[in-house]
């Protein structure tokens, strides 16, 4: 089958366009994880689509991936095709972004403050894309995708082009009706509203400050490692089970903050996994409350 399915893809991409056995950690920002057997980068909404269907009558697991940011890949790899959407054209009309999916967070962000428009500047230190953004509903600083979000063009996983509006998206905290239903998101269409230039520069350098100080940006490490339980910080919960700076090989939980889970240099996925279980048992001792992992376990382990 799978001679038969790497014909099949090299008739579909050009070879700069597929790479065999690529290591999953120069792909993700944990930057852990073995080879993924297929890695490939479509140039166009067709060529992604004709992949994805390629990968579904081969039987072929694949996985659609942005900047990495929200992923732990297992050491032994992922067996199957890595898509990576790369696409990433933003273009701005009147009050509305409209950005592929592969597009930077921060480069979003950037285009709407050359265009003077307020709305986005939560999400201008959020490492990740805009297609990831939108599957999880991603927030910060008291801002959400669900804010901005006016409507969505995505994929499914017949290879059907939707267009979803804001009103069909479900968008709840750190879900969505993209995610619940695994559709590829494609394109998103952002309304903003017109601001003053100078007063958005200042809040977007304003949170960037605050991440610089409150987050230990100088590891590796997938963000906040756990969703928000109801009526509790995750952080605290961690801190109060006496787990700052708590760790398992080259995996700690941050001595900056401990929401984060990161990488001190030399972490296995198996490290990373084998904290966040640990960490998720002694906070509900701890506290009785079981913490939710925002980041996503794919692979072998």
């Amino acid at each position: 089958m799978t001679q038969n399915f790497e014909e099949k893809l090299y008739t579909l991409l050009d070879t700069s366009y597929i790479w065999k056995n690529e290591p999953m950690k120069k792909h993700t920002t944990f930057r852990v994880g073995g080879p993924a057997d297929y890695f490939v980068t479509p140039p166009t909404e067709e060529a992604l689509r004709k992949v994805v269907l390629l990968c579904r009558e081969e039987g072929m697991p694949f996985y659609i991936l942005g900047k990495g940011s929200n992923l732990l890949v297992g050491d032994k790899g992922y067996r199957g095709v890595m898509i990576q959407n790369l696409m990433n054209r933003i273009s701005v009309e009147k009050e509305t972004v409209t950005a592929q999916a592969g597009a930077g967070l921060a480069q979003v962000a950037a285009a709407a403050l050359e265009a003077g428009l307020t709305g986005f500047e939560f999400a201008a230190g959020i490492p990740g894309t805009l297609g990831g953004a939108v599957v999880m509903n991603a927030g910060a600083y008291g801002g959400e995708m669900k804010d901005v979000l006016c409507r969505v063009h995505v994929m499914t996983g017949e290879g059907e082009f939707l267009t979803l509006e804001k009103e069909e998206l479900e968008l709840g905290y750190r879900t969505s009706v993209v995610a619940k239903k695994g559709y590829i998101v494609l394109e998103a269409v952002l309304c903003l509203q017109e601001g003053d230039r100078e007063t958005i520069k200042a809040r977007m350098e304003e949170l960037r400050q605050k991440r610089l100080e409150k987050q230990p940006l100088e590891y590796p490490s997938a963000g906040s490692t756990f969703k928000r339980p109801e009526g509790y910080f995750a952080g605290k919960l961690i801190q109060d089970a006496g787990l700052k700076g708590f760790s398992v090989g080259g995996a700690q939980v941050s001595e900056k903050h401990s929401g984060f889970v990161i990488n001190t240099g030399n972490a296995t996925a198996a490290d990373i996994s084998g904290l966040i279980s640990q960490v998720r048992e002694k906070v509900h001792a701890n506290s009785g409350v079981w913490l939710e992992p925002e980041v996503k376990r794919i692979g072998e382990f």
